[in-house]
């Protein structure tokens, strides 16, 4: 029924990951049953196939970028839409079985992505320590608390859940890097506008067409809708198509952007809506939606049509 919240979630798994600790920020999800995947695809299917309300999948990453498998899936099949961003904070920790001593660590699990993310701390608290690539941050906290390893490089929930000790926190090269995390749904109405929304995009472009990426862009930035984000992926029919993922300001309800999208219908082979839903709003003074330049507010599109419906009433004054 559209409307309802979902109360069956499931997100990339397995357990103890990143993935799990961004979930467990939705307080719908801490009322519902929330199952694990072991792959972003098996995570979707369970949407399109109506197994789960929602999935929660990684988007992208401040250091790696995009995660192209998501974003295939979401171009690709039955429609899904994104209805909330999660926007969380990748803080890796050291961790151990009790009673381990980090001068003692000769081996280390970890994702390939996370041990990159600490090779600075790794070659300067570490050096000698082998490190193995497991299939994900969980795995690492397992297989070091089974003993396949002596340490492991693993979020702090994951530490948490297998009873291990943490040896090193924030052992990430970049302490500021975040991962953006999609809750995506099968399609209905999108959640209302807040003043403070994405709208994210799939749009193929016309390849015989000269200038057609730059009638996409021409679309936007004549409306004052900012994107904030483009990223390509090849479409797989051959080699040089690509579809392009949009993420824009503005909610499909506001004017402007609906407008925009009429403009896109018009000048691409294809734009697939991905969802209108809520900026990710962290703590503190400073985030705050940034100011339209002048001329490219509401008020002054409100204030230009007020102007023309004058015009077109005889009114000059």
């Amino acid at each position: 029924m559209p409307g309802t919240p979902p109360t069956r979630f499931v997100y990339l798994g397995p357990e103890g990951t990143f993935a799990e600790q961004a979930l467990n920020s939705i307080p719908a999800a801490e009322r519902g049953s929330r199952t694990p995947a072991r792959s972003v695809p098996e995570a979707l299917e369970g949407v399109r196939t109506g197994e789960a309300d929602a999935a929660l999948v990684p988007l992208e990453n401040s250091i790696g970028g995009a995660v192209g498998v998501t974003l295939d899936e979401l171009a690709e099949g039955d429609p899904l839409v994104i209805t909330r961003e999660v926007i969380l904070s990748v803080e890796f920790v050291l961790a151990a079985k009790p009673g381990t001593n980090l001068s003692r660590v000769r081996s280390v699990a970890a994702h390939p992505q996370a041990s990159t993310q600490c090779r600075g701390w790794l070659r300067a608290h570490l050096p000698d320590a082998v490190v193995v690539d497991v299939l994900s941050n969980g795995a690492a906290a397992a297989g070091a608390a089974a003993g396949e390893y002596d340490a492991a490089i693993c979020a702090p929930i994951g530490a948490g859940r297998h009873r291990l000790d943490v040896l090193a926190d924030k052992i990430a090269d970049h302490p500021d890097a975040v991962t953006r995390f999609a809750l995506v749904s099968r399609p209905g109405p999108p959640p209302p506008p807040t003043g403070d929304d994405v709208t994210s995009l799939a749009v193929y472009i016309a390849h015989d067409r000269v200038g057609a990426l730059l009638s996409v862009l021409m679309e936007l930035a004549v409306r004052g809708v900012n994107m904030s984000r483009i990223e390509s992926r090849p479409t797989g029919e051959a080699l040089g198509r690509y579809v392009f993922f949009l993420d824009c300001t503005g909610h499909v309800a506001d004017v402007r952007l609906g407008e925009a999208l009429q403009g896109l219908r018009r000048v691409c082979a294809d734009v697939r809506f991905l969802g209108s839903y809520p900026r990710h709003r962290f703590s503190g003074a400073g985030d705050r939606p940034v100011p339209a330049p002048a001329g490219l507010s509401d008020a002054d599109y409100a204030d230009a049509a007020a102007w023309l419906a004058r015009l077109r009433s005889g009114d000059f004054g």
